[in-house]
Protein backbone atom coordinates (compact mmCIF):
# COMPACT_ATOMS: atom_id res chain seq x y z
CA UNK A 1 0.00 0.00 0.00
CA UNK A 2 1.29 3.40 -0.90
CA UNK A 3 1.33 5.75 2.07
CA UNK A 4 0.83 9.47 2.03
CA UNK A 5 3.86 11.15 3.65
CA UNK A 6 3.34 13.05 6.87
CA UNK A 7 2.46 16.64 6.14
CA UNK A 8 4.92 19.30 7.15
CA UNK A 9 3.96 21.10 10.37
CA UNK A 10 2.16 24.37 9.83
CA UNK A 11 1.46 27.15 12.32
CA UNK A 12 -2.04 27.44 13.74
CA UNK A 13 -4.02 30.54 12.87
CA UNK A 14 -4.74 33.18 15.52
CA UNK A 15 -8.08 34.85 16.03
CA UNK A 16 -8.80 38.06 14.21
CA UNK A 17 -8.93 41.17 16.33
CA UNK A 18 -11.64 43.84 16.30
CA UNK A 19 -12.04 47.29 17.81
CA UNK A 20 -14.98 48.54 19.86
CA UNK A 21 -16.83 51.51 18.32
CA UNK A 22 -19.86 52.11 20.53
CA UNK A 23 -21.01 51.37 24.05
CA UNK A 24 -23.71 49.00 22.79
CA UNK A 25 -21.18 46.95 20.81
CA UNK A 26 -18.89 46.80 23.83
CA UNK A 27 -21.77 45.55 25.99
CA UNK A 28 -22.53 42.85 23.46
CA UNK A 29 -18.90 41.72 23.46
CA UNK A 30 -18.89 41.56 27.25
CA UNK A 31 -21.88 39.25 27.13
CA UNK A 32 -20.43 37.21 24.31
CA UNK A 33 -17.32 36.53 26.31
CA UNK A 34 -19.06 34.96 29.27
CA UNK A 35 -16.47 32.22 29.18
CA UNK A 36 -12.87 33.44 28.64
CA UNK A 37 -11.75 33.69 25.06
CA UNK A 38 -8.12 32.87 24.45
CA UNK A 39 -6.26 33.09 21.20
CA UNK A 40 -4.69 29.94 19.88
CA UNK A 41 -1.27 29.66 21.46
CA UNK A 42 1.40 31.11 19.23
CA UNK A 43 4.22 28.79 18.29
CA UNK A 44 2.19 25.65 17.66
CA UNK A 45 2.43 23.15 14.83
CA UNK A 46 -0.45 21.12 13.42
CA UNK A 47 0.65 17.64 12.41
CA UNK A 48 -1.21 15.21 10.16
CA UNK A 49 0.36 11.84 9.31
CA UNK A 50 -0.99 8.98 7.21
CA UNK A 51 0.65 5.64 7.93
CA UNK A 52 0.29 2.06 6.64
CA UNK A 53 -0.41 -0.67 9.19
CA UNK A 54 -1.01 -4.42 9.15
CA UNK A 55 -3.90 -5.50 11.41
CA UNK A 56 -4.58 -9.08 12.51
CA UNK A 57 -8.25 -10.07 12.21
CA UNK A 58 -9.92 -13.49 12.38
CA UNK A 59 -9.33 -13.94 8.63
CA UNK A 60 -5.63 -13.11 9.00
CA UNK A 61 -3.34 -10.08 8.52
CA UNK A 62 -4.94 -7.26 6.55
CA UNK A 63 -3.56 -3.89 5.40
CA UNK A 64 -4.99 -0.80 7.09
CA UNK A 65 -4.47 2.94 6.96
CA UNK A 66 -4.05 4.98 10.13
CA UNK A 67 -4.19 8.77 10.14
CA UNK A 68 -3.01 10.66 13.23
CA UNK A 69 -3.57 14.39 13.73
CA UNK A 70 -2.47 16.47 16.70
CA UNK A 71 -1.14 19.86 17.70
CA UNK A 72 2.34 20.22 19.22
CA UNK A 73 4.33 23.24 20.40
CA UNK A 74 6.95 24.49 17.96
CA UNK A 75 9.53 24.51 20.75
CA UNK A 76 9.77 23.67 24.46
CA UNK A 77 12.21 24.37 27.27
CA UNK A 78 14.20 21.63 28.97
CA UNK A 79 12.13 20.12 31.77
CA UNK A 80 8.96 21.85 30.53
CA UNK A 81 6.03 19.44 30.24
CA UNK A 82 3.51 19.84 27.45
CA UNK A 83 0.54 17.83 26.23
CA UNK A 84 -0.21 17.22 22.53
CA UNK A 85 -3.73 18.51 21.96
CA UNK A 86 -6.55 17.74 19.56
CA UNK A 87 -5.32 14.18 19.13
CA UNK A 88 -7.43 12.21 16.65
CA UNK A 89 -6.72 8.69 15.41
CA UNK A 90 -8.55 7.55 12.28
CA UNK A 91 -8.34 3.87 11.35
CA UNK A 92 -9.52 2.61 7.97
CA UNK A 93 -9.99 -1.16 7.90
CA UNK A 94 -10.55 -2.92 4.55
CA UNK A 95 -13.83 -4.52 3.46
CA UNK A 96 -12.54 -7.97 4.48
CA UNK A 97 -12.45 -6.72 8.08
CA UNK A 98 -16.11 -5.73 7.72
CA UNK A 99 -16.87 -9.27 6.56
CA UNK A 100 -15.04 -10.68 9.59
CA UNK A 101 -17.15 -8.59 11.97
CA UNK A 102 -20.37 -9.36 10.13
CA UNK A 103 -19.55 -13.07 10.45
CA UNK A 104 -19.73 -12.58 14.22
CA UNK A 105 -23.33 -11.31 13.83
CA UNK A 106 -22.25 -7.70 14.33
CA UNK A 107 -24.06 -4.82 12.65
CA UNK A 108 -22.11 -2.03 14.35
CA UNK A 109 -19.10 -1.38 16.55
CA UNK A 110 -17.86 0.98 19.26
CA UNK A 111 -14.10 1.42 19.06
CA UNK A 112 -11.40 2.33 21.55
CA UNK A 113 -7.79 2.67 20.41
CA UNK A 114 -4.44 2.35 22.19
CA UNK A 115 -1.58 3.73 20.13
CA UNK A 116 1.96 3.22 21.38
CA UNK A 117 4.04 6.35 20.72
CA UNK A 118 7.80 6.28 21.00
CA UNK A 119 9.31 9.44 22.45
CA UNK A 120 13.04 9.95 21.85
CA UNK A 121 15.60 12.62 22.64
CA UNK A 122 19.21 12.19 21.60
CA UNK A 123 19.92 8.51 22.43
CA UNK A 124 17.28 8.21 25.17
CA UNK A 125 13.76 6.84 24.65
CA UNK A 126 10.44 6.45 26.44
CA UNK A 127 7.00 5.15 25.48
CA UNK A 128 3.58 6.78 25.84
CA UNK A 129 0.13 5.33 25.22
CA UNK A 130 -2.36 7.50 23.35
CA UNK A 131 -5.89 6.34 24.12
CA UNK A 132 -9.00 7.26 22.18
CA UNK A 133 -12.67 6.34 22.08
CA UNK A 134 -15.43 6.72 19.49
CA UNK A 135 -19.18 6.76 19.24
CA UNK A 136 -20.86 3.64 17.80
CA UNK A 137 -20.85 3.30 14.01
CA UNK A 138 -22.76 0.91 11.76
CA UNK A 139 -20.88 -1.55 9.57
CA UNK A 140 -20.93 -0.32 5.96
CA UNK A 141 -22.76 -2.40 3.40
CA UNK A 142 -19.68 -2.21 1.19
CA UNK A 143 -16.22 -0.72 1.31
CA UNK A 144 -13.90 -0.07 4.25
CA UNK A 145 -14.80 0.58 7.89
CA UNK A 146 -13.60 3.95 9.18
CA UNK A 147 -13.19 4.47 12.94
CA UNK A 148 -12.41 7.92 14.35
CA UNK A 149 -11.31 8.09 18.00
CA UNK A 150 -10.38 11.00 20.22
CA UNK A 151 -9.01 11.02 23.74
CA UNK A 152 -6.44 12.10 26.27
CA UNK A 153 -2.71 11.63 25.93
CA UNK A 154 0.09 11.83 28.52
CA UNK A 155 2.25 14.90 28.96
CA UNK A 156 5.91 14.77 27.95
CA UNK A 157 8.99 16.70 29.07
CA UNK A 158 12.48 16.64 27.55
CA UNK A 159 15.31 16.18 30.04
CA UNK A 160 17.74 18.51 28.31
CA UNK A 161 18.52 20.18 24.98
CA UNK A 162 17.86 18.34 21.74
CA UNK A 163 15.01 17.40 19.43
CA UNK A 164 12.13 15.48 21.01
CA UNK A 165 10.60 13.13 18.43
CA UNK A 166 7.26 11.34 18.50
CA UNK A 167 6.80 8.15 16.43
CA UNK A 168 3.75 5.92 16.05
CA UNK A 169 4.16 2.28 17.05
CA UNK A 170 1.91 -0.68 17.82
CA UNK A 171 -1.84 -0.05 17.75
CA UNK A 172 -4.58 -2.01 19.54
CA UNK A 173 -8.23 -1.53 18.60
CA UNK A 174 -10.83 -2.69 21.13
CA UNK A 175 -14.16 -3.28 19.38
CA UNK A 176 -17.43 -3.65 21.28
CA UNK A 177 -19.75 -5.34 18.78
CA UNK A 178 -23.41 -4.50 18.31
CA UNK A 179 -25.80 -7.18 17.09
CA UNK A 180 -27.88 -6.93 13.94
CA UNK A 181 -31.05 -6.65 16.04
CA UNK A 182 -29.69 -3.55 17.76
CA UNK A 183 -28.55 -5.40 20.90
CA UNK A 184 -25.45 -3.65 22.16
CA UNK A 185 -22.53 -5.36 23.83
CA UNK A 186 -23.59 -3.83 27.14
CA UNK A 187 -27.14 -5.15 27.05
CA UNK A 188 -28.33 -7.92 29.33
CA UNK A 189 -28.04 -10.52 26.55
CA UNK A 190 -25.10 -12.34 25.08
CA UNK A 191 -24.86 -10.35 21.85
CA UNK A 192 -21.86 -10.73 19.55
CA UNK A 193 -19.33 -9.87 22.28
CA UNK A 194 -16.10 -7.97 21.65
CA UNK A 195 -12.84 -8.23 19.77
CA UNK A 196 -9.36 -6.74 20.10
CA UNK A 197 -7.50 -6.14 16.85
CA UNK A 198 -3.70 -5.82 17.08
CA UNK A 199 -1.97 -3.73 14.41
CA UNK A 200 1.71 -3.27 13.60
CA UNK A 201 3.34 -0.42 11.69
CA UNK A 202 4.14 -1.54 8.14
CA UNK A 203 7.80 -1.85 7.20
CA UNK A 204 7.45 0.74 4.44
CA UNK A 205 5.92 3.40 6.74
CA UNK A 206 7.38 6.84 5.91
CA UNK A 207 9.89 8.05 8.47
CA UNK A 208 9.35 4.85 10.47
CA UNK A 209 6.12 6.31 11.80
CA UNK A 210 7.47 9.78 12.63
CA UNK A 211 4.66 12.05 13.79
CA UNK A 212 6.34 15.22 15.03
CA UNK A 213 9.59 16.81 16.13
CA UNK A 214 9.70 19.38 18.94
CA UNK A 215 13.04 21.16 19.51
CA UNK A 216 13.84 21.42 23.22
CA UNK A 217 16.14 23.93 24.88
CA UNK A 218 18.54 26.34 23.26
CA UNK A 219 18.90 24.33 20.09
CA UNK A 220 22.20 22.68 21.12
CA UNK A 221 21.85 18.99 21.84
CA UNK A 222 23.31 17.60 25.03
CA UNK A 223 26.60 15.76 24.46
CA UNK A 224 26.24 12.02 24.07
CA UNK A 225 26.65 10.26 27.41
CA UNK A 226 26.06 13.45 29.39
CA UNK A 227 22.80 13.22 31.32
CA UNK A 228 20.58 16.28 31.48
CA UNK A 229 19.35 17.44 34.84
CA UNK A 230 15.81 16.27 35.52
CA UNK A 231 13.19 18.89 36.18
CA UNK A 232 12.39 19.30 39.87
CA UNK A 233 8.77 20.14 39.01
CA UNK A 234 7.79 16.58 38.09
CA UNK A 235 5.94 14.31 40.47
CA UNK A 236 7.78 12.25 43.02
CA UNK A 237 9.40 9.17 41.62
CA UNK A 238 9.97 10.51 38.08
CA UNK A 239 13.30 12.26 38.54
CA UNK A 240 15.34 9.22 37.53
CA UNK A 241 17.74 9.66 40.47
CA UNK A 242 19.40 6.40 41.56
CA UNK A 243 18.48 5.00 44.93
CA UNK A 244 20.87 4.15 47.75
CA UNK A 245 21.08 0.54 46.65
CA UNK A 246 22.32 1.17 43.11
CA UNK A 247 24.81 -1.21 41.57
CA UNK A 248 28.34 -0.14 40.66
CA UNK A 249 28.38 -2.38 37.59
CA UNK A 250 29.22 -0.40 34.41
CA UNK A 251 26.15 -1.77 32.62
CA UNK A 252 23.90 -0.77 35.51
CA UNK A 253 25.43 2.70 35.73
CA UNK A 254 24.91 3.21 32.00
CA UNK A 255 21.30 2.04 32.31
CA UNK A 256 20.76 4.52 35.13
CA UNK A 257 22.32 7.34 33.10
CA UNK A 258 20.10 6.38 30.17
CA UNK A 259 17.06 6.50 32.45
CA UNK A 260 18.05 9.97 33.66
CA UNK A 261 18.25 11.20 30.06
CA UNK A 262 14.98 9.58 28.93
CA UNK A 263 12.08 11.94 28.23
CA UNK A 264 9.52 12.01 31.02
CA UNK A 265 6.09 10.65 30.09
CA UNK A 266 3.49 11.72 32.63
CA UNK A 267 -0.07 10.39 32.82
CA UNK A 268 -1.22 13.71 34.25
CA UNK A 269 -0.14 17.19 33.28
CA UNK A 270 2.24 18.51 35.94
CA UNK A 271 0.95 21.38 37.98
CA UNK A 272 0.51 22.60 41.48
CA UNK A 273 -2.45 21.17 43.36
CA UNK A 274 -4.49 23.64 45.35
CA UNK A 275 -3.70 23.93 49.03
CA UNK A 276 -6.14 22.33 51.45
CA UNK A 277 -7.38 25.74 52.63
CA UNK A 278 -8.06 26.79 49.01
CA UNK A 279 -10.63 24.08 48.29
CA UNK A 280 -14.09 23.63 49.85
CA UNK A 281 -14.51 21.02 52.58
CA UNK A 282 -15.41 17.57 51.32
CA UNK A 283 -16.78 15.51 54.15
CA UNK A 284 -19.99 13.78 55.17
CA UNK A 285 -22.04 15.38 57.94
CA UNK A 286 -25.28 14.99 59.89
CA UNK A 287 -27.35 16.05 56.90
CA UNK A 288 -25.40 13.66 54.67
CA UNK A 289 -24.38 10.68 56.84
CA UNK A 290 -22.09 8.12 55.19
CA UNK A 291 -22.93 4.49 54.55
CA UNK A 292 -20.71 1.44 54.16
CA UNK A 293 -20.27 2.22 50.44
CA UNK A 294 -19.76 5.98 50.69
CA UNK A 295 -16.85 7.60 48.86
CA UNK A 296 -15.80 11.21 48.44
CA UNK A 297 -13.43 12.81 45.95
CA UNK A 298 -12.42 16.11 44.37
CA UNK A 299 -12.87 16.83 40.66
CA UNK A 300 -11.48 19.68 38.58
CA UNK A 301 -10.94 20.46 34.92
CA UNK A 302 -11.70 22.67 31.95
CA UNK A 303 -14.75 23.26 29.76
CA UNK A 304 -14.40 24.69 26.26
CA UNK A 305 -16.78 27.04 24.52
CA UNK A 306 -16.44 26.36 20.82
CA UNK A 307 -17.90 29.67 19.65
CA UNK A 308 -15.40 31.63 21.70
CA UNK A 309 -12.38 29.34 21.14
CA UNK A 310 -11.71 29.50 24.87
CA UNK A 311 -11.92 27.44 28.04
CA UNK A 312 -13.20 27.95 31.57
CA UNK A 313 -11.31 26.51 34.53
CA UNK A 314 -13.51 24.54 36.93
CA UNK A 315 -11.88 24.59 40.38
CA UNK A 316 -11.69 21.53 42.66
CA UNK A 317 -15.22 20.54 43.64
CA UNK A 318 -16.39 17.99 46.20
CA UNK A 319 -18.38 14.97 45.02
CA UNK A 320 -20.11 12.53 47.40
CA UNK A 321 -20.48 9.08 45.85
CA UNK A 322 -22.51 6.02 46.79
CA UNK A 323 -20.74 3.08 45.15
CA UNK A 324 -22.97 0.35 43.75
CA UNK A 325 -22.63 -3.40 44.12
CA UNK A 326 -21.17 -5.21 41.08
CA UNK A 327 -23.57 -7.62 39.35
CA UNK A 328 -22.78 -10.13 36.59
CA UNK A 329 -22.93 -8.68 33.10
CA UNK A 330 -23.84 -10.43 29.85
CA UNK A 331 -22.15 -13.81 29.26
CA UNK A 332 -19.07 -13.80 27.08
CA UNK A 333 -16.83 -16.83 26.41
CA UNK A 334 -13.67 -14.71 26.50
CA UNK A 335 -14.41 -12.37 29.41
CA UNK A 336 -15.78 -12.26 32.94
CA UNK A 337 -18.03 -9.18 33.01
CA UNK A 338 -19.42 -7.17 35.93
CA UNK A 339 -21.63 -4.07 35.85
CA UNK A 340 -21.82 -1.47 38.62
CA UNK A 341 -24.20 1.47 38.98
CA UNK A 342 -23.17 4.22 41.41
CA UNK A 343 -24.69 7.62 42.22
CA UNK A 344 -23.07 10.95 43.06
CA UNK A 345 -23.77 14.57 43.98
CA UNK A 346 -21.73 17.74 44.12
CA UNK A 347 -21.53 19.02 47.69
CA UNK A 348 -20.96 22.71 48.34
CA UNK A 349 -22.49 24.52 51.32
CA UNK A 350 -25.31 21.94 51.49
CA UNK A 351 -26.11 22.47 47.80
CA UNK A 352 -25.67 20.14 44.83
CA UNK A 353 -23.39 22.47 42.90
CA UNK A 354 -19.79 23.43 42.26
CA UNK A 355 -18.19 26.33 44.10
CA UNK A 356 -18.54 29.63 42.23
CA UNK A 357 -15.76 29.99 39.66
CA UNK A 358 -14.50 33.08 37.88
CA UNK A 359 -13.52 33.43 34.25
CA UNK A 360 -11.34 36.46 33.50
CA UNK A 361 -10.03 37.66 30.12
CA UNK A 362 -9.33 40.75 28.03
CA UNK A 363 -11.96 41.67 25.46
CA UNK A 364 -10.42 43.38 22.42
CA UNK A 365 -7.11 43.00 24.32
CA UNK A 366 -7.88 45.99 26.51
CA UNK A 367 -11.21 45.60 28.38
CA UNK A 368 -10.92 43.28 31.41
CA UNK A 369 -14.03 41.12 31.84
CA UNK A 370 -14.84 38.80 34.74
CA UNK A 371 -17.76 36.37 34.95
CA UNK A 372 -18.76 34.33 38.02
CA UNK A 373 -20.67 31.09 37.46
CA UNK A 374 -21.66 27.77 39.05
CA UNK A 375 -22.78 24.40 37.72
CA UNK A 376 -25.94 23.22 39.46
CA UNK A 377 -27.43 19.73 39.49
CA UNK A 378 -31.07 19.25 38.60
CA UNK A 379 -30.98 15.55 39.57
CA UNK A 380 -28.57 12.92 40.89
CA UNK A 381 -25.57 11.96 38.77
CA UNK A 382 -25.43 8.34 37.63
CA UNK A 383 -22.17 6.43 37.12
CA UNK A 384 -22.29 3.24 35.01
CA UNK A 385 -19.14 1.08 34.99
CA UNK A 386 -18.50 -2.16 33.13
CA UNK A 387 -15.46 -4.25 34.05
CA UNK A 388 -14.26 -6.94 31.63
CA UNK A 389 -11.62 -9.43 32.77
CA UNK A 390 -9.84 -11.48 30.14
CA UNK A 391 -10.01 -15.23 30.77
CA UNK A 392 -6.55 -15.67 29.21
CA UNK A 393 -4.25 -13.12 30.89
CA UNK A 394 -6.64 -11.76 33.59
CA UNK A 395 -6.14 -8.20 32.40
CA UNK A 396 -9.14 -5.93 32.93
CA UNK A 397 -10.65 -2.95 31.16
CA UNK A 398 -13.34 -0.79 32.72
CA UNK A 399 -15.57 1.56 30.71
CA UNK A 400 -17.32 4.24 32.77
CA UNK A 401 -20.06 6.66 31.76
CA UNK A 402 -21.03 9.54 34.04
CA UNK A 403 -24.45 11.05 33.29
CA UNK A 404 -24.86 14.44 34.98
CA UNK A 405 -27.85 16.82 34.67
CA UNK A 406 -26.15 20.22 35.09
CA UNK A 407 -27.33 23.76 34.33
CA UNK A 408 -24.94 26.70 34.02
CA UNK A 409 -25.93 29.56 36.34
CA UNK A 410 -24.38 33.01 35.78
CA UNK A 411 -24.03 34.91 39.05
CA UNK A 412 -22.12 38.08 38.20
CA UNK A 413 -20.56 39.83 35.24
CA UNK A 414 -18.13 42.76 35.34
CA UNK A 415 -16.47 44.83 32.63
CA UNK A 416 -13.55 47.05 33.57
CA UNK A 417 -14.61 46.68 37.20
CA UNK A 418 -18.18 47.85 36.50
CA UNK A 419 -20.92 45.29 37.28
CA UNK A 420 -23.39 44.37 34.55
CA UNK A 421 -26.56 43.17 36.26
CA UNK A 422 -27.70 39.81 34.85
CA UNK A 423 -30.15 39.17 37.68
CA UNK A 424 -30.40 36.24 40.07
CA UNK A 425 -31.97 33.70 37.69
CA UNK A 426 -29.62 33.84 34.70
CA UNK A 427 -29.02 30.24 33.61
CA UNK A 428 -29.32 27.78 30.76
CA UNK A 429 -32.88 26.67 30.01
CA UNK A 430 -31.97 23.00 30.44
CA UNK A 431 -28.98 20.89 31.39
CA UNK A 432 -25.86 20.81 29.28
CA UNK A 433 -26.50 17.93 26.90
CA UNK A 434 -24.43 15.23 25.20
CA UNK A 435 -25.21 12.54 22.66
CA UNK A 436 -25.92 9.54 24.87
CA UNK A 437 -24.63 6.15 23.64
CA UNK A 438 -27.82 4.51 24.97
CA UNK A 439 -30.63 7.05 24.53
CA UNK A 440 -33.41 4.49 24.84
CA UNK A 441 -32.43 3.68 28.44
CA UNK A 442 -31.20 7.18 29.33
CA UNK A 443 -33.54 9.79 27.86
CA UNK A 444 -33.64 13.43 28.85
CA UNK A 445 -31.13 16.26 29.01
CA UNK A 446 -27.81 15.46 30.67
CA UNK A 447 -24.07 15.69 30.17
CA UNK A 448 -22.19 12.45 29.41
CA UNK A 449 -18.53 12.00 30.38
CA UNK A 450 -16.56 8.86 29.51
CA UNK A 451 -13.41 7.24 30.85
CA UNK A 452 -11.63 3.92 30.33
CA UNK A 453 -9.33 2.21 32.82
CA UNK A 454 -6.92 -0.64 32.24
CA UNK A 455 -5.21 -2.95 34.70
CA UNK A 456 -2.50 -5.49 33.87
CA UNK A 457 -1.35 -8.04 36.43
CA UNK A 458 1.58 -6.65 38.42
CA UNK A 459 1.28 -3.12 37.01
CA UNK A 460 -0.40 0.07 38.26
CA UNK A 461 -3.82 0.89 36.84
CA UNK A 462 -3.97 3.44 34.01
CA UNK A 463 -6.80 5.59 32.71
CA UNK A 464 -9.98 6.20 34.71
CA UNK A 465 -11.37 4.03 37.50
CA UNK A 466 -14.03 5.20 39.93
CA UNK A 467 -11.96 4.36 43.02
CA UNK A 468 -8.58 5.70 41.89
CA UNK A 469 -9.86 8.50 39.64
CA UNK A 470 -8.41 9.75 36.38
CA UNK A 471 -9.57 11.68 33.32
CA UNK A 472 -13.18 11.84 32.13
CA UNK A 473 -14.01 13.62 28.90
CA UNK A 474 -17.04 14.43 26.78
CA UNK A 475 -18.64 16.87 24.39
CA UNK A 476 -21.59 19.07 25.33
CA UNK A 477 -24.18 21.33 23.79
CA UNK A 478 -24.76 24.53 25.75
CA UNK A 479 -28.52 25.29 25.71
CA UNK A 480 -30.15 28.69 25.31
CA UNK A 481 -30.11 31.07 28.29
CA UNK A 482 -33.12 32.30 30.23
CA UNK A 483 -33.82 34.72 33.08
CA UNK A 484 -30.89 37.02 32.27
CA UNK A 485 -31.27 40.77 32.84
CA UNK A 486 -33.14 43.12 35.18
CA UNK A 487 -35.42 46.17 34.95
CA UNK A 488 -37.02 44.92 31.76
CA UNK A 489 -33.70 44.40 29.97
CA UNK A 490 -33.70 40.99 28.26
CA UNK A 491 -30.17 39.66 27.77
CA UNK A 492 -31.16 36.07 26.97
CA UNK A 493 -30.78 36.33 23.20
CA UNK A 494 -27.38 37.97 23.43
CA UNK A 495 -26.02 35.25 25.68
CA UNK A 496 -27.61 32.50 23.60
CA UNK A 497 -26.21 33.87 20.34
CA UNK A 498 -22.76 34.32 21.84
CA UNK A 499 -22.28 31.18 23.91
CA UNK A 500 -24.90 28.50 23.25
CA UNK A 501 -24.27 25.71 20.75
CA UNK A 502 -22.80 22.22 20.24
CA UNK A 503 -19.25 20.86 20.11
CA UNK A 504 -17.94 22.07 23.48
CA UNK A 505 -15.27 19.72 24.83
CA UNK A 506 -15.08 19.01 28.56
CA UNK A 507 -12.16 17.38 30.36
CA UNK A 508 -12.48 16.55 34.06
CA UNK A 509 -9.92 15.01 36.40
CA UNK A 510 -11.19 13.06 39.41
CA UNK A 511 -8.81 12.43 42.28
CA UNK A 512 -8.37 9.29 44.35
CA UNK A 513 -11.48 8.57 46.40
CA UNK A 514 -11.61 8.21 50.16
CA UNK A 515 -13.57 5.12 51.26
CA UNK A 516 -15.26 6.29 54.47
CA UNK A 517 -15.86 2.80 55.90
CA UNK A 518 -12.26 1.66 55.34
CA UNK A 519 -10.07 4.78 55.19
CA UNK A 520 -6.43 4.57 54.13
CA UNK A 521 -4.28 7.18 55.86
CA UNK A 522 -0.78 8.25 54.73
CA UNK A 523 2.04 6.12 56.08
CA UNK A 524 5.60 5.20 55.13
CA UNK A 525 4.23 2.19 53.24
CA UNK A 526 0.93 3.59 51.88
CA UNK A 527 -0.05 6.59 49.82
CA UNK A 528 -2.76 8.55 51.54
CA UNK A 529 -6.36 8.25 50.40
CA UNK A 530 -8.06 10.00 53.33
CA UNK A 531 -7.18 12.80 55.71
CA UNK A 532 -7.64 12.29 59.43
CA UNK A 533 -11.08 13.93 59.24
CA UNK A 534 -12.10 11.65 56.33
CA UNK A 535 -11.73 14.09 53.47
CA UNK A 536 -10.09 13.08 50.16
CA UNK A 537 -6.34 13.20 50.60
CA UNK A 538 -5.67 13.93 46.92
CA UNK A 539 -6.54 17.27 45.35
CA UNK A 540 -6.26 16.69 41.58
CA UNK A 541 -4.77 19.07 39.04
CA UNK A 542 -6.78 20.17 36.00
CA UNK A 543 -5.54 19.24 32.53
CA UNK A 544 -6.08 21.05 29.25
Amino acid sequence: MKAKPAAAPRPSRTRARARARTTSIAAFVVLAALVPTTASASGTQQVEAELPYVCTLPSGPLPATVRVSAEFPERASAGEAFTPSGVTTTVELPDQAVADLAARDAAGVRAATRLGVGVAQNAATATATWRGSAEPVALPESGPLTLVTKGDVPSVAGRGDGDLTFSAGALAIDLALEAADGTAADAATAGPGSLTVDCALAEDAPGQGLLATVPVGTGTAAPSGSPSSPSPSGPAGTSGAPDDGQSDAPGDREAERQSERSPKVLENTPGTAADRDEVPPCRYDEQHPPTDVSLNAYVTGYANVKKMKGAAYLPPSCVLIEQGIPVPGPPDPDYLIFDTVSYANFHYQERRQTPPFEATFLSFDFAPVKATMVLEQTDTMRIDSRMKMSMTDFSTTTDTYVRAPLVLHVLDLEVNGTPLDVGSECRTETSLTSEDPDPANFPGDHLVLYGRGELLIGQPATGYLLLSGGVLSGEATIPAFTGCGTDGEDLDRLLTASVSGPGNLIKQVQGQTCAIAAPVFPSPTNEGQCTEDLQPYEIPVAEH
